[in-house]
């Protein structure tokens, strides 16, 4: 599959066409995790991840929580 150009929390990435939110917050390792997302400037719902197709130039924002004391 032809790969697209995304940029994720301002780093370019390469990632093939196709490929979903939910696949792209998996192959990061947050999977599982508290995670808000947005792509371009718009917050996507948790329950829209898996069907969010992500495009050529989108610009993906990621947002998890750290615990620590």
């Amino acid at each position: 599959m032809p790969e697209i150009r995304i940029t994720v929390n301002g780093e370019p990435q390469e990632v093939e066409q196709g490929t979903t939110l939910a696949a792209l917050i998996e192959r990061l390792g947050l999977a599982g995790q508290p995670c808000a997302a947005e792509v371009n400037k718009a917050l996507v719902p948790k329950r829209d991840h898996p069907s969010r197709e992500l495009a050529e130039g989108d610009t993906v924002e990621l947002v998890t929580l750290v615990g620590g004391g």
